[in-house]
């Protein structure tokens, strides 16, 4: 009861980890923000990074800097569920967020730190938003009208782009010349037409393959090899097919749907990259003029030759031109930023509108357009099939899509009462 509560953080995600894929890297960093967020408040220090800080009055669970197991009991974890849910996170954040002190808990009382699960009593968990019951098949899955939408949008912004890149037209004489504007101006549009193009191959990815984000993206929370990002290398058009690490820590070739290996293939023409670059680059400014301005540093030249390469010319379309080595890969965080900044675009919100749409949640989420694509499988070729595409076991599959399971029983009982009533009826 003496021992400090933070003194079993490592303890317990070491424990929490043991033997569990699914619950290492983004899940470890996860549950430890938690547990140093409610060690904050517990200090009575502003315990948020994003603005979501105690109020004013609050002064902690202690006096001093140490917490320890002896000052928790069921008011304080009443008192956080408060905090949580007064502090501007949407229902599904704020029972997230819980949950993961709720877990160390419970992990602490079988431990022998505290007498009992205080996190699970109903005292402590009544002022936690109400939580329906949802079942995995009320959580957030592209449905077709999603589908439509932004694969329309990000087609139109990849034509608009080309458009533009051909109009522009440069006299031979200034072809490869960095000081040209004619050249420095179609240079800019083709970076724009590869940004596009990024765009919406990435959106097929996420609609099409049913591939987890850190399947085929940079994932920083997960320490594990192979989560760098697919490269083009990875890319089969010939086998319709993309070799990626998936979950299990296993390399296998995952699937491209007829659908995805347009834009894919567009994608890859845009610019004559190696075969060692990441598919999906990350464009960030600072991070791009870093990497071509050493690379080209490394290939011997000085400040003014970088200076006029580099001109008035992106600088990823200058790393392609002069074979430097790869860029950083498009974090899955940097994806949803994408996906964020594509669904609440103007014109597509206006679309939106258009047809009254609802989304659980402000953007179409990653895992959400997997959980889409499970949807068409297991309705069109069933269980089996599904969890073979999505590199699931069938067990797994079945828990997510219960729900359509349910309302084939229901079809299937209402079949049976049908022709039974009207037996009856005929007697």
């Amino acid at each position: 009861m003496e021992t400090p509560i933070d003194d079993t953080f490592s303890k317990y995600l070491t424990d929490k980890g043991k033997g569990d894929v699914g619950e290492q890297g983004a899940y470890r960093t996860d549950a430890e923000r938690e547990l140093r967020r409610f060690h904050q408040w517990c200090l009575g220090q502003t315990a948020d990074p994003a603005n979501a800080s105690p109020p004013e009055s609050w002064e902690g669970v202690v006096d001093g800097d140490t917490v320890r197991f002896a000052d928790l009991d069921t008011t304080v974890f009443s008192d956080y569920a408060r905090y949580l849910s007064t502090s501007g996170y949407a229902a599904g954040t704020v029972l997230t967020y819980y949950a993961h002190i709720a877990s160390w808990c419970g992990w602490s009382h079988a431990q022998g730190y505290i007498p009992r699960h205080y996190a699970r009593e109903s005292d402590a968990e009544d002022p936690l938003p109400e939580n329906d019951g949802r079942r995995p098949g009320d959580q957030q899955s592209w449905e077709p009208i999603h589908r439509d939408l932004i694969t329309q949008f990000v087609d139109r912004r990849v034509s608009e782009a080309f458009d533009t890149l051909g109009a522009i037209e440069v006299p031979q004489a200034k072809h490869g010349d960095p000081e040209s504007e004619a050249w420095q101006a179609k240079q800019r549009a083709r970076f724009e037409a590869y940004q596009r193009c990024r765009e919406q191959a990435l959106v097929y990815v996420i609609a099409y393959t049913g591939l987890r984000g850190s399947e085929f993206l940079s994932a920083p929370k997960e320490d594990r090899e192979g989560r760098n990002g697919i490269r083009w290398r990875d890319v089969s058009f010939a086998d319709s097919s993309v070799t990626v690490f998936r979950k299990s820590r296993e390399w296998k070739e995952a699937s491209l749907p007829e659908p995805v290996i347009t834009p894919l293939r567009r994608y890859a023409e845009v610019l004559d990259v190696p075969e060692s670059w990441p598919v999906f680059t990350t464009l960030h400014r600072p991070s791009l003029a870093s990497h071509v301005t050493k690379g080209l540093t490394e290939r011997g030249l000085d400040e003014d030759a970088i200076e006029r390469i580099r001109g008035g010319t992106p600088d990823l379309v200058v790393a392609a031109e002069h074979d430097l080595p790869a860029p950083k890969p498009l974090t899955t965080e940097g994806a949803r930023s994408i996906m964020d900044q594509l669904w609440n675009h103007e014109e597509l919100i206006e679309r939106r509108d258009e047809f009254d749409l609802t989304l659980d949640g402000d953007y179409l989420e990653l895992h959400g357009g997997r959980r889409g694509v499970g949807e068409v499988l297991v309705r069109q070729f069933g269980y089996a099939a599904a969890a073979r595409y999505l590199d699931n076991s069938e067990e797994q599959v079945r828990g997510a899509y219960q729900h359509i399971e349910a309302a084939e029983r229901a079809d299937m009982a209402t079949e049976a009462f049908s022709q039974t009533d009207n037996r009856v009826n005929e007697h």
